[in-house]
């Protein structure tokens, strides 16, 4: 479904934020960015989804494919109606607007408006804090379910595939269980494939068939979920420590 095929990013004509980063992503999978705060793994979803442009960055090597078609060159209004959906870090909730206002924003590109209200409702049942908060406007919303909002009204585009920053960012635990559980649902129950970038490895490599390690805008190791949730590998990748068994990894890539 996406391809990056040796990409590199640099912000200003100065600072490089990715180098060299190859990834492929299958239909349906959940595949999880991991790497600490700097490792760009925000880049990489602004690269694919064209945001970049609009932050003084710019692609400068490499491209990006999407279901066959180059996208590294569009505009990001052009790419989601290609059907990516980017929920970035920053809750970017319309905080003048009501819940179901919010919604409906995500449906804008659509055309089947008989549809829309019975995907609201579906949304609804994902998060069924929400629904009392329906006429409430957006900026009234608490952290967790200004989250939930995002993340529905993505859902409310119904994308093909959704990425989502640092989901559970600023999240108590209870509600970062909560939330990855029905991004698990989404997945299966809509057959949308995500791709996460997460400081969270545990919970997100839970609910993930693959992981890749960022560091320094490079890839540092990539495997199956079950491949990085050996804790030896996380330590040595992600946090770039030595441990034993990990010399022999360096130069190896389990990510297909």
């Amino acid at each position: 479904m996406l391809v990056l095929n040796n990409i590199e990013a640099v912000y200003g004509g100065v600072v490089l934020a990715l180098s060299d980063v190859s990834l492929k992503i299958e239909k349906e999978q959940i595949v999880v960015l991991l790497g600490a705060n700097g490792a760009g793994k925000s880049t990489a979803l602004k690269s694919i989804s064209g945001v970049l442009k609009t932050e003084e960055g710019k692609l400068t090597a490499g491209s990006i494919e999407f279901e066959g078609k180059r996208i590294d060159n569009r505009n990001p209004e052009d790419i989601a109606q290609l059907g990516i959906c980017h929920v970035l870090q920053e809750r970017s909730v319309f905080l003048h607007l009501t819940v179901e206002e919010n919604l409906l924003m995500g449906a804008y590109l659509r055309k089947d408006q008989a549809v829309i209200k019975q995907d609201m409702n579906k949304v609804f049942s994902y998060f069924p804090q929400l629904v009392n908060r329906r006429q409430q406007k957006g900026g009234y919303l608490s952290g967790g379910e200004q989250q939930m909002l995002v993340v529905g009204r993505a859902l409310m585009a119904r994308p093909k595939l959704m990425m989502l920053d640092e989901p559970s960012l600023g999240l108590a635990p209870g509600l970062v269980n909560e939330l990855f559980v029905i991004l698990k649902q989404i997945n299966t129950r809509e057959k949308t494939t995500l791709l996460i970038a997460e400081q969270n490895a545990a919970i997100s490599l839970s609910i993930a068939d693959h992981g890749i390690i960022l560091q320094n805008g490079k890839i540092g190791f990539s495997g199956t979920a079950a491949q990085l949730i050996d804790r030896r590998n996380i330590k040595g990748y992600y946090l770039g420590e030595k441990s034993e068994g990990n010399q022999d990894l360096q130069n190896k890539t389990f990510y297909r």
